[in-house]
């Protein structure tokens, strides 16, 4: 698993690295998203997630939901546009669930995604994705994540 910096990027996932957001192909046609270790270590803990409802769509590069810490609030961005069959009510409950497991019990939502396989072509590999990451960090002024 590559890490950066401290922060945990499991190569089985596809991230969407300027918005801190991971994919995970379900083997269903459906793709479960969710915030990067990168996104919840600058957010600090998470108080409020207020997910898309199930049945809603999604475009392509807007908001799944909207995700509120102590010193941060905004969109949960989805590179794929699609319908919300699934959102994670255990994080609607207690948002910092994702701060302590994000590519776990921390997930966001389920998408029944749109042109997913040109959505995927544009997503960086597990494998491929510490350069960007590193890069990304420098432009941010993150220093890491702990």
């Amino acid at each position: 698993m590559p890490v950066v910096r401290g922060c945990n990027l499991p190569d089985d996932l596809l991230y969407d690295v300027d918005n801190h957001i991971w994919f995970k192909e379900q083997g269903d046609g459906t793709v479960k998203i969710g915030m990067t270790a990168v996104a919840t270590a600058m957010a600090g803990k998470l108080v409020a997630y207020t997910p898309k409802r199930v049945g809603r769509s999604v475009r392509a590069g807007k908001s799944c939901g909207t995700l509120e810490s102590g010193k941060w609030v905004g969109p949960a961005k989805s590179a794929a546009g699609g319908e919300v069959v699934a959102v994670n009510d255990d994080l609607v409950a207690t948002p910092s669930i994702a701060n302590d497991d994000p590519y776990g019990a921390g997930w966001l939502a389920i998408l029944k995604p749109d042109e997913w396989d040109s959505v995927a072509g544009s997503l960086v590999v597990g494998s491929d994705v510490t350069a960007p990451y590193e890069a990304k960090m420098d432009s941010e002024g993150f220093a890491g994540c702990e």
